[in-house]
């Protein structure tokens, strides 16, 4: 029986959500599979992934074929570096101590970028937020600015012409009706 590792799509329409199997090859796609290993959720950033590194190992010492995309998330756990070094250890190359202290190595290093990747998102999302706060009160502060010399000068100019204009009219009438 030919064994895959692959994905089982269920979510809603547009928020896709993977579940990763070890199914047979002529099963349907979200068919009956052998093993569940993990999950996969591409909807947020960076994607949560939750994989059962010793049972996909098992699966790939067995002879499951990962897909393309399988492949990749098995790559991006350290499943097929697991793999390649188990593999070293049987053959005799390295010793299993060495093995697991270059795993855990890999792993650190694999963290603290997966780390740094969040760290920049969360940092160019609040210097996102930053940006728009100090447009919108630019903004604002312009509105503001626009509205209040346009209500101060029409009252001002209206009130000092209205008395200087009356006084002025009522004297010529008077002349012109005195004479």
């Amino acid at each position: 029986m030919p064994v895959k590792i692959r994905l089982q799509r269920y979510g809603k329409k547009g928020k896709p959500f993977y579940w990763i199997v070890a199914a047979d090859s002529r099963s349907k796609r979200n068919g009956r599979y052998l093993e569940k290993l993990g999950t996969y959720n591409p909807n947020v950033n960076p994607a949560a992934i939750d994989l059962n590194v010793d049972g996909a190992v098992n699966w790939l010492q067995n002879g499951a074929q990962p897909t393309d995309t399988a492949r990749a998330i098995l790559s991006y756990k350290g499943a097929l570096l697991k793999n390649h070094l188990a593999i070293g250890v049987n053959k005799g190359a390295i010793t299993q101590e060495k093995a697991d202290e270059k795993f855990n190595a890999w792993l650190e290093e694999k963290e603290a970028k997966i780390q740094a990747k969040a760290d920049g998102l969360s940092e160019a999302e609040a210097k996102a937020k930053a940006e728009a706060l100090k447009a919108e009160k630019a903004v604002n502060e312009a509105r503001i600015a626009a509205a209040t010399p346009e209500v101060e000068d029409e009252e001002v100019t209206e009130e000092a012409e209205t008395p200087a204009e009356e006084p002025a009219a009522d004297e010529t009438e008077t002349k012109s009706q005195g004479e």
